[in-house]
């Protein structure tokens, strides 16, 4: 699997607040920069997200700074069931993003997996997508900004790892089962994650320490370690990484830089281990 060429952009953060401000501060930037191209903003938001983001965008007047009905919001991923479940996003986006933020009712795009027909809310939410995002480059909706989480597993969206939803490239939306008592999910594919015209990748918490070193060391392997899905586009990727989480690099501020030129995914994470703990 190739790379484009890019310069990695990585950012260490002191703690899951200065994340959270770091992270919000993109999503205004980004949104701006969408709204005077395209004239409008289409964002999509983990349900990882850390809550401090979604604490700060509840104290900021988008209008100052971005008009929030320009703001087409969209969920990566859901639970499929009750939208009154509290692992659903259907809360956060109620009660916060719209009443706190400004973003018109009509502008947030959930994931209606509350009747439990999930392949049915699957596809009524692939529809939705086409219909506002439209169909972008080959036919693939384009967002302007994707936010992601990585979790301990290094699965992002509801993509994890040992799961079949890597091969589907026909799908932009799919439905995830799971054998165990997990809920349903409702997910995003590696396909239109890779389309996004820019992503944010928020990593935080010590207890992701371990599998950060385990990513950026290992060949890809998007099976084992899906964040690696987004491989191919690290171009178009920032880093935000709070110093638990990237506990082998001290201080503040963006690491320093690699050009990993025409290399294999696999060289690249060699070079820039090397890189990170030159920082140590």
């Amino acid at each position: 699997m190739k790379t484009a060429k890019t310069t990695l952009d990585l950012r260490i953060v002191a703690d899951c607040d200065a994340l959270a401000r770091r992270a919000l501060a993109l999503f205004i930037n980004t949104g701006r920069q969408a709204v005077e191209k395209r004239g409008r903003f289409c964002v999509a938001i983990s349900r990882y997200t850390p809550a401090f983001f979604f604490k700060h965008l509840e104290s900021v007047t988008l209008s100052k700074s971005l008009p929030a009905d320009k703001i087409h919001l969209f969920w990566v991923d859901e639970c499929c069931g009750c939208r009154h479940l509290e692992s659903n996003n259907y809360k956060t986006s109620e009660h916060i993003i719209f009443r706190q933020a400004g973003i018109p009712a009509e502008n947030i795009h959930r994931i209606c997996s509350g009747n439990c027909n999930c392949s049915f809310a699957a596809s009524i939410y692939e529809q939705t997508i086409y219909q506002v995002v439209g169909g972008g480059k080959n036919g693939v909706p384009q967002f302007d900004l994707i936010m992601l989480a990585m979790d301990a597993d290094a699965h992002i969206a509801s993509l994890f790892p040992d799961t079949y939803a890597f091969f589907d490239t026909r799908d932009i939306v799919r439905v995830i089962y799971f054998m165990d008592n997990r809920h349903t999910r409702i997910t995003l594919t590696n396909t239109v994650l890779r389309s996004a015209l820019k992503i944010a990748v928020l990593v935080s918490g010590a207890e992701k320490a371990g599998i950060l070193q385990e990513v950026l060391r290992s060949e890809p392997d998007e099976v084992k370690y899906p964040i690696h899905i987004i491989w191919p586009i690290l171009d178009r990727v920032t880093w935000l990484i709070n110093r638990n989480a990237a506990g082998f690099v001290h201080g503040d501020g963006i690491l320093k830089t690699i050009q990993p030129r025409n290399l294999q995914s696999g060289q690249i994470n060699k070079r820039l281990w090397q890189v990170l703990e030159s920082q140590a």
